[in-house]
């Protein structure tokens, strides 16, 4: 759908300045110069039009008693529709797409406890009986900011601050009320003038303290943030590669940094290698408006970090996208 200069402002605001108020809405008109209703209207006609996917919490999966891993298959050619079927019934499937590589099945799971993790996998290869599998955990996280650029306006072209980069935590105590709070605002937001009043009534509390436990929980590092992830196809953000960086050990942490100060670089991550695949120990998502510009973002990323070891996978076909819900 085509978006004129105030629905690409909107966009941008809606990913990364969603406002935790009582009326986020009419919040987001007053910075627009706008009445509510035609914000309302313009977000409706955003997530109808498929630009907009949701809106609602990204949490750290770690903090709230998740173990997540990056599994990646070979699997036939004719099995490989049959095999993403079985991996998207799993509800801690987030992500699983087919990529141009030896190994063409890529998924995150995200599951409760390390046996639970270990029996899913485990049926996996019970059912779909891979040619090979390897299991890729994260050892440590650069950056992930799932931020798409509508406006292209030259006022997002700061990178990150690479020192925000966060390591693995550990599982945080929570309050009763805390988990109501991560339970409840998972749904999908809906578009109304006081969407989260639902969610507080739901959740055993007035609209204040449902948003300020959000707030809490986003201080404290447990919710990484809160608003809109965008079907980035749609908005025009056509290629997308992952990028396989063989590393040596005594520079992962400077490359690490290098790397996730590329504005193009939505995901960074160190992961443990495995004994198929002992090389590549950096993994970043990285996404452009065509093909060339991924191209021209590697070779910078190369040449600025000295890493010209290097597998890019091309996406060749997503089976599923979306945020795993969370039950605590």
């Amino acid at each position: 759908m085509e978006l004129d200069a105030i629905d690409k402002k909107l966009v941008n605001l809606l990913q990364e300045d969603f406002p935790l108020t009582g009326e986020p809405f009419a919040d987001l008109a007053s910075s627009l110069c706008l009445s509510e209703t035609e914000v309302i209207e313009r977000v409706l006609r955003l997530r109808n039009g498929r630009i907009i996917r949701i809106i609602g919490p990204v949490f750290n999966s770690r903090t709230i008693g998740y173990q997540s891993t990056l599994v990646a298959m070979r699997v036939s050619q004719e099995r490989i529709e049959q095999a993403a079927r079985i991996i998207n019934r799993h509800p801690g499937v987030g992500h699983n797409y087919q990529r141009d590589h030896y190994y063409n099945l890529w998924f995150t799971l995200a599951i409760r406890g390390d046996m639970d993790l270990a029996k899913s996998l485990q049926g996996f290869k019970e059912q779909i009986h891979p040619e090979a599998i390897i299991e890729l955990p994260a050892v440590r996280l650069f950056k992930i900011k799932l931020f798409f650029d509508v406006e292209g306006n030259g006022n997002h072209d700061e990178p990150d601050d690479p020192r925000g980069m966060e390591r693995a935590h550990h599982v945080v105590p929570l309050k009763p009320l805390e988990r109501a709070v991560i339970n409840e605002a998972q749904q999908q937001l809906p578009i109304v003038p006081r969407p989260f009043d639902p969610m507080a009534k739901n959740a055993g509390m007035d609209t204040d303290e449902f948003l300020s436990n959000c707030r809490s929980l986003m201080d404290r590092g447990i919710m990484r943030r809160f608003g809109a992830s965008i079907e980035h196809q749609n908005a025009g953000f056509v290629s997308n590669a992952m990028v396989c960086w063989a590393v040596p050990q005594p520079s992962v942490e400077a490359a690490g940094r290098k790397m996730a100060s590329f504005k193009e670089v939505t995901h960074c991550y160190e992961r443990k290698t495995s004994e198929a695949w002992p090389r590549y120990n950096i993994f970043t998502m990285i996404h452009g408006k065509k093909t060339s510009e991924n191209a021209d973002t590697v070779a910078r990323m190369s040449r600025e970090t000295g890493i010209d070891e290097y597998e890019l996978l091309t996406t060749v076909r997503e089976f599923k996208k979306e945020r795993v819900k969370y039950l605590v």
